[in-house]
């Protein structure tokens, strides 16, 4: 019969592993061209998109340019890329930012 793990920490640091495995600061390197030739543009969106566009910066390309659009509360700093924050689906004065 297995054995039963009820203490919560242990669920706890499960659930950091598994966050810290999917952190875009680790994974979108390996994704990444060495070397990218020309202009980099970064265009994104979703939960995710500023903390990915902050990665592309950090690993090789400090000059990308663009803009991602995250829900409220998703933003990260980037130095050349830009981040604005909206809600999905309601539209509000910053959500149809990405529309124009």
């Amino acid at each position: 019969m297995p054995s039963r793990v009820t203490d919560p920490r242990v669920f706890l640091a499960a659930f950091r592993r598994g966050r810290a495995a999917a952190d875009p600061l680790r994974r979108v390197p390996a994704f990444l061209p060495l070397r990218p030739r020309g202009r980099t543009v970064v265009v994104g969106a979703g939960k995710a998109a500023a903390r990915m566009a902050q990665a592309v910066e950090r690993a090789r390309c400090r000059d990308a340019e663009g803009l991602v659009i995250t829900r409220y509360g998703h933003a990260v700093p980037c130095a050349t890329i830009e981040v604005a924050e909206a809600v999905h689906p309601d539209h509000c004065a910053t959500s149809t930012y990405g529309d124009t």
